[in-house]
């Protein structure tokens, strides 16, 4: 393990502690077309400082093209990004210093060692990681002198992230960080972000991964068509949702016109996957005690029936749909 004096950041005069107030980002009304697509469509959304933010939503939502106009890659068409309290594009120069960056692809010599690339990074920051350390911490300290080009892609994701720490930065952009990354090496991953923001330094990120966000995420944004759909907390979102269902498993297809007529006002019931039902709205013992009672007198055995919490999943679904995306 990595001591955790490896992962502190620098000391901070108290001009600089006072300096340091605010959002780590603040996004307001921001607008991105690209020819007759409109990537982004008033976005608006805020990071808190020293939290894991996490920014999720389908495919083609504006994720990516939203991180690139916080890290200063993209211009908007319109509206204000405020990172750490700056521009990203007019003071990019003193951003470079304080923000860490894990694009999504790219932006890696690809014929240069993974030790060359970390050695020469650090070399860019006056206080950098033990660039020894971090390597043997994710798990890249035996990969010798191979060109990055050559590494595996679980390989490369390691190194990238890597980089975008090792100046010790008060804010990491990390753009799908953990893809292709196996169990063990995802788990280290989210381990260092944690211990990151544990000493204060605020994350952003996307991941598909809606399990690995519900583990690691203190605030998340949900945005789709360019505009956030829901922000806040893990547990705010799934208690604005409902907070609870009811997951009864047992024969596909069955007519489930009884089963409302039976349930309280404001229940709602789908089969979400042939053969499982969920009964979302006021539920509770009750509410899954008539569930039990319609199933016996149609006839049917539950191969399960309960009340369970409603997960991130759940509500990521609720808000974007259930339609495959391209």
């Amino acid at each position: 393990m990595t001591e955790p004096s490896a992962l502190a950041k620098p000391p901070e005069s108290p001009s600089d502690t006072a300096a340091r107030v605010g959002p780590a980002v603040e996004v307001v009304g921001l607008t991105r077309s690209f020819g007759g697509v409109r990537a982004l469509d008033g976005l608006s959304f805020v990071a808190p400082r020293g939290a894991i933010t996490a920014v999720l939503g389908p495919n083609g939502a504006g994720k990516t093209t939203t991180l690139e106009i916080c890290e200063g890659y993209q211009t908007a068409d319109s509206g204000t990004v405020s990172v750490l309290g700056l521009d990203p594009r007019r003071d990019g120069a003193e951003l470079r210093q304080r923000v860490g960056v894990m694009l999504q692809s790219g932006g890696i010599p690809p014929g240069a060692s993974a030790s060359e690339i970390m050695t020469h990074v650090a070399r860019l920051y006056a206080n950098p990681l033990d660039t020894r350390a971090l390597a043997v911490r994710l798990g890249i300290d035996a990969l010798g002198r191979t060109a990055y080009r050559r590494l595996s892609g679980g390989e490369q994701r390691r190194v990238a992230f890597a980089l975008s720490i090792i100046g010790r930065p008060e804010l990491v952009f990390l753009d799908e960080p953990t893809t292709g990354l196996d169990p063990q090496a995802r788990a280290a991953v989210w381990d260092l972000a944690r211990e990151l923001s544990a000493a204060g330094v605020s994350i952003v990120l996307t991941t598909h991964l809606l399990e690995e966000a519900e583990r690691v995420a203190d605030h998340v944004v949900i945005i789709d068509h360019g505009h956030v759909v829901a922000a806040g907390s893990i547990n705010e979102l799934v208690q604005a949702s409902g907070g609870s269902q009811i997951v009864l498993r047992t024969e596909p297809g069955l007519a489930l016109g009884s089963l409302i007529d039976m349930l309280p006002n404001g229940c709602a019931v789908t089969e979400s996957t042939p053969g499982r039902y969920v009964v979302d709205g006021s539920v509770d013992m009750g509410t899954t005690q008539l569930v039990d009672q319609w199933c016996r007198e149609l006839g049917v055995a539950p191969l399960e029936l309960g009340l369970r919490a409603r997960s991130l999943e759940d509500v990521f679904l609720d808000l974007t749909g259930r339609e495959l995306r391209t």
